[in-house]
C-alpha cells in the first residue's frame, strides 16, 4: 500500500442468503482491497452462501444472524459492533435488511461508525420518510452499480449528488479473453458446428430466460442453439419450457460453473434479456472482454456499458420478437457481429476494469472512514 494511504478494517454486512453477482462482487471487492493491505471482515447468516464461501476468496467471514429486520439479529449485531467498533474503520452495507440493521446498530452504539451504502440492483425504492432517513442521512456514502440507479436515489430519496458514486462492478481483464470457439467447444464437448447463442446468469423468472427459449422457436435454422450457464430457483420451470416448445435438442443445461471463460469463448452471440433489477450486469462486462456481440435490454443501468449498434445491440424487455431478430441479425452478418464485439472489448477494457473499481471504492472508504 502507498505510503500515503492508511490501512482500514472495512466491515460488510450482508443479509442475503442466495448466490450471484452482488455476492461475488463483494467477496471480488475485498479480496482485491486485501492485497492493498486493507482488513475486510464480513457479516453474514451462518447459513448464507457468501459466508460458507468467503474462506475460498481469502476473506474472514462471521456469522451474525441478519436474515430478518428483527431484535435478536438487531442486538447481535450491535453486541458485535460494541465489542469490536474501536477496531473498525467503517461499515459497507449491501442489502435491505441488513442495512436497516446496521444503521439502527450504530446508533445504539459508540463510536458511531459510518456506513457507505451499496445498492446493487435497480429494483424501486419507496420514497418514504424511512427510506429519506436510511439512504440520506444514516449512511455517509452511497454507491451504486450503475448511473441510473444512483440518478434515482438522487431525485426520489434526497441523496446527496456529492454523497453518491456510481461504480460498475470491475472485471479481472487479464482474466477474460477473446478464445478460440472450436477449441473450447471440443473441450466442453458442444457442437462445434452449430451457431450458440448463450446466458450465464443466476436463473431467476427477471433474467429473461423464457424469453430466449420463445426466441429460439423463431429462429428455425435447427443449427441455433441455446446454451443456459448456471443454476437457480427456475431450473426446473425452464426444464418444463424446454420440452413443452420441443426444444430438447438444441438447448444445453450447463449449471453453475465456477470458471464461465471457456463457456464463454464458445459462443457465437452473448444475450441477457433481463427485465427487472439489473444494476450493470456482471456477466455482460465479462462477455464484452471475451470480444463477444451483446443482446440485452435497457433495464437498470445496462445503457451505462451498452450503446445501442456501436457497443451491442438493445432489445425492448419481455419482446421474444425484437430477440429473435437481433439474433437473426447477427447471424446474418458475421462482419457486423464481430464489429459490436471489438468495440465492445474495447469499452470493458477500458471502462470495466477490477482495478478501476478497486481505485475507486477504496477512494470512497477512505474519505468516509472515521477519523483515527
Amino acid at each position: 500500500m502507498p505510503n500515503d494511504r492508511r490501512s482500514l478494517h472495512i466491515v460488510h454486512t450482508e443479509a442475503s442468503c442466495g448466490w450471484g453477482g452482488q455476492e461475488i462482487r463483494i467477496l471480488e471487492e475485498s479480496r482485491g482491497l486485501i492485497a492493498r493491505g486493507h482488513r475486510v471482515t464480513i457479516l453474514a447468516p451462518a447459513e448464507s452462501t457468501i459466508f460458507q464461501r468467503a474462506s475460498e476468496w481469502g476473506v474472514t467471514s462471521i456469522a451474525l444472524p441478519l436474515v430478518k429486520k428483527r431484535l435478536g439479529p438487531l442486538l447481535a449485531l450491535r453486541g458485535w459492533l460494541k465489542a469490536h467498533a474501536h477496531d473498525v474503520d467503517l461499515i459497507n452495507t449491501h442489502s435491505s435488511t441488513d442495512s436497516w440493521l446496521a444503521a439502527l446498530a450504530v446508533r445504539m452504539a459508540s463510536p458511531r461508525l459510518p456506513i457507505v451504502r451499496t445498492r446493487h440492483i435497480s429494483a424501486p425504492v419507496h420514497a418514504s420518510a424511512a427510506n429519506r432517513w436510511l439512504y440520506a442521512t444514516a449512511a455517509a456514502h452511497v454507491v451504486t452499480t450503475g448511473e441510473q440507479l444512483r440518478r434515482e436515489l438522487i431525485d426520489n430519496l434526497g441523496v446527496r449528488p456529492d454523497a453518491s458514486t456510481s461504480i460498475p462492478t470491475g472485471m479481472d481483464t487479464t482474466r477474460y479473453l477473446p478464445g478460440n470457439k472450436v477449441m473450447a467447444r471440443a473441450q466442453l464437448g458442444l457442437d462445434v458446428d452449430a451457431y450458440w447463442i448463450g446466458i450465464v446468469a443466476t436463473l431467476r423468472s427477471w433474467k429473461g430466460h423464457t424469453y430466449l427459449l420463445e426466441a429460439l422457436t423463431q429462429l428455425p435454422d435447427p443449427r441455433m442453439r441455446l446454451l443456459i450457464v448456471g443454476q437457480g430457483p427456475q431450473r426446473e420451470a425452464l426444464g418444463q419450457k424446454v420440452r413443452e416448445l420441443g426444444l430438447e435438442a438444441r438447448v444445453h443445461f450447463a449449471g453453475e460453473q465456477k470458471n464461465v471463460v471457456p463457456w464463454l469463448q464458445a459462443l457465437d452471440v452473448f444475450a441477457l434479456p433481463s427485465y427487472a433489477n439489473e444494476g450493470v450486469s456482471q456477466a455482460v462486462m465479462q462477455a464484452m472482454l471475451v470480444g463477444l456481440p451483446i443482446v440485452t435490454t435497457p433495464v437498470g443501468s445496462m445503457r451505462d456499458i451498452i450503446e445501442n449498434r456501436h457497443t451491442g445491440l438493445i432489445i425492448a424487455p419481455k419482446n421474444a420478437g425484437q430477440l429473435a431478430d437481433a439474433i437473426e441479425s447477427l447471424h446474418a452478418d458475421p462482419g457486423a457481429a464481430q464489429l459490436l464485439g471489438e468495440r465492445a472489448r474495447t469499452f470493458a477494457l477500458e471502462h470495466c476494469s477490477l482495478t478501476r473499481m478497486l481505485d475507486r471504492m477504496e477512494a470512497i472508504f477512505l474519505g468516509a472512514a472515521r477519523p483515527r
